[in-house]
């Protein structure tokens, strides 16, 4: 959802019907995950894709169909079906879609919430029935403090509020089952609940060229990009314009300040000891999932010695991505900055880095949907 949050915010306040169509369950190969959605507007228009073009024209007309009757339906879309060829999902998965309206008044009310609360960063879940003994597409928005919307009765919303507020501390998004009363180990309710945590952090250190890049890169990914370094005559704002934050500051006393969480990826491009021993250092005692260092690999081996006299031992090294980037052959800062990006996807999906055209098996791992997956937050949590 995040990925057409401004185009939502402006059909809410056209007062312009819509239908929300979200990717609710993915089995197989299968383009998007969980939380990819698309509206469908109602004079027509079509914002967004949950299938990278495979389903769209199915979904399409699902979606007018909610807005001028003004009720969700639900749909599975995969090779299994009859219709699997004429809706164009060929790639062997199979998709299930919630359909839901939004008209002007308190359903658009209740979304422009959870909009707001995605645009400052503030976190936010909202779970929604997708099949079973409770009202289909029904709502409920749930926030660390408060909570909004029922899914049809007090003892369901409560069960679902416990799971949705420990699934948004995880930052995950998935389908949870239950008695129509909130019954635990039950299957009358089937319930997604989607998370939106603020989005990653991605940490460059270095004002340089391929910082630029970097941070570029980092921006369309989907992270909050930062990029830090001493030197004010290099560290502007005019020089990093796709950075979130820009800031002139020793690197490792920046970096003690910050929040860094298991999300959060860490690129230290600066390749000079006096910043880089003590950053690096610091960055060893966070939680970050990457911490990528360029430099040759002279550079690496002084850099490691130089660790090593500074207590690292052989499993902090071992975090260590450096030198920084996958094997493109690389030459100009762009595209040292799409090697680092696609070292950054591959740890994050297990992926290898190898040909597809080399391999076999499926394409699209399935692994568990961390927040913004797919609308999503996925966004190591990269939002989709």
């Amino acid at each position: 959802m995040r990925e057409i949050l401004p185009q939502l915010r402006e059909l809410i306040e056209s007062s312009m019907p819509f239908a929300l169509a979200t990717v609710v369950g993915v089995r197989g190969s299968a383009p998007r995950g969980p939380g990819a959605v698309m509206a469908v507007t109602g004079d027509g228009r079509v914002i967004g894709s949950i299938s990278g073009g495979c389903v769209e024209g199915a979904v399409y007309e699902a979606g007018l169909e909610a807005v001028a009757h003004g009720t969700a339906s639900f749909h599975v879309y995969g090779i299994a079906d009859e219709d699997a060829f004429s809706v164009g999902l060929t790639c062997g998965g199979e998709l299930s879609v919630l359909v839901r309206p939004y008209s002007p008044g308190p359903a658009q009310d209740a979304l422009a919430h959870v909009l707001n609360a995605i645009a400052v960063h503030e976190p936010v879940t909202v779970a929604t029935v997708t099949g079973g003994e409770a009202p289909l597409g029904a709502q409920r928005v749930v926030t660390a403090g408060q909570t909004s919307g029922t899914l049809g009765n007090p003892w369901l919303d409560g069960a679902v509020d416990d799971d949705a507020r420990g699934l948004l501390a995880q930052g995950t998004t998935d389908v949870r089952h239950y008695g129509a009363r909130g019954q635990r180990r039950m299957d009358e309710v089937s319930v997604f609940v989607q998370s939106f945590q603020p989005p990653p952090r991605m940490l460059v250190f270095g004002a340089i060229d391929y910082a630029a890049a970097t941070a570029r890169m980092g921006a369309f990914l989907g992270f909050h990009v930062a990029v830090c370094d001493a030197r004010p005559a290099f560290a502007t704002r005019e020089r990093f314009p796709a950075a979130d934050e820009v800031v002139r500051a020793w690197p490792h006393e920046y970096l003690a300040r910050t929040p860094v969480d298991a999300r959060t990826v860490i690129c230290v491009l600066t390749h000079d000891p006096r910043f880089d021993i003590p950053l690096l250092l610091a960055a060893l005692r966070t939680p970050a999932s990457y911490i990528g260092v360029m430099g040759s690999r002279r550079t690496h081996t002084d850099r490691v010695a130089r660790l090593r006299e500074n207590g690292a031992t052989d499993a902090d090294l071992e975090r260590l991505a450096s030198p920084i980037g996958l094997d493109l052959g690389a030459r100009t800062p762009e595209e040292t900055a799409v090697s680092i990006a696609a070292e950054i996807i591959a740890q994050r999906w297990g992926g290898s880095g190898e040909r597809l055209s080399r391999m076999s098996g499926d394409i699209h791992r399935t692994l568990a949907t961390t927040a913004g997956e797919g609308d999503g937050s996925r966004r190591p949590g990269m939002p989709e």
